[in-house]
């Protein structure tokens, strides 16, 4: 891969994706900011024009989950494609509705596997030693409660991409995941909402004002309020590289967590 790289990121009209996508470019590297909905591309467009990053940051309408937005993006020559688009459900699992859980899938697991798949194949064929990089979560290697819709997408992400990993070094093509902690760019905050627009009180056995309660409690602790700006000068650094781990926990602290997490898991009673 050359020193200076073409990178598509997916969902950067927010969050870590757009602060990683503006980062990258700053750094010299052709990115494609593949966002959402067109107003979020003319409000990146401008902000790249403010930072003079206009030769550096192309930014694009890409919905992963749709298949005209998915072909016109597969006419771009990349050499590495972050994907970071991604929505979250919370709630009950034993209550939340299929179509949900469903919807969840579509977004965070089928459509970035399809979308790499069929880049994995443009690679191959041109025998470019690209890279594939999946934006999972610390909720791909554990789970809360109430995060277990959300955090499956995340462990079936894990494990397709281990086996890519696997399957793909012969081809000389890269896999790695990033699995941020609970930095506040709004992603988490909101997806803690989920639940409130389906959850009624005469029909669920899982009360608003409990589940309230409990997220509250969780968003008053300092491990959610981790700053997006460390997470993303992380990112800049992880995803041109072209030596580094396979999975990317930061910050180090919630390494850690996970790794006490997943070893008590052994023990863990009924």
């Amino acid at each position: 891969m050359p020193k200076s790289k073409t990178i598509l990121i997916t969902g950067a009209g927010t969050g870590l994706g757009e602060g990683t996508a503006i980062g990258l470019a700053k750094l010299g590297h052709k990115v494609i900011a593949g966002v959402h909905i067109y107003p979020q591309a003319t409000a990146l467009r401008k902000k790249a024009k403010e930072l003079g990053l206009e030769d550096n940051l192309q930014v694009e309408r890409l919905d992963i989950l749709d298949p005209y937005d998915v072909n016109n993006a597969l006419r771009w020559d990349i050499d590495i494609l972050l994907n970071n688009a991604g929505i979250g459900e919370t709630g009950p699992v034993f209550e939340t509705p299929i179509e949900l859980v469903h919807k969840n899938f579509e977004t965070n697991f089928f459509a970035p596997l399809a979308l790499s798949q069929k880049f994995i194949a443009k690679f191959i064929k041109a025998k470019k030693k690209g890279k594939i990089i999946f934006v999972s979560s610390m909720g791909g290697l554990f789970l809360p409660a109430h995060f277990g819709v959300y955090c499956s997408t995340k462990h079936a992400l894990e494990a397709i991409a281990e086996s890519l990993q696997k399957e793909l070094k012969k081809y000389g093509i890269q896999v790695q995941t990033i699995n941020p902690g609970a930095f506040t760019t709004g992603f988490n905050e909101t997806m803690l909402e989920t639940s409130f627009r389906w959850l009624d009180d005469e029909v669920n056995f899982t009360k608003k004002a409990d589940l309230k309660a409990e997220i509250e409690a969780q968003l008053d602790s300092p491990d959610w309020k981790l700053v997006p700006q460390d997470m993303i000068d992380a990112m800049v650094k992880i995803v041109p590289s072209e030596t580094g781990k396979f999975r990317n926990v930061y910050p180090q602290f919630v390494e850690d967590m996970l790794k006490d997490s997943m070893a008590k898991a052994w023990d863990n009673p009924i």
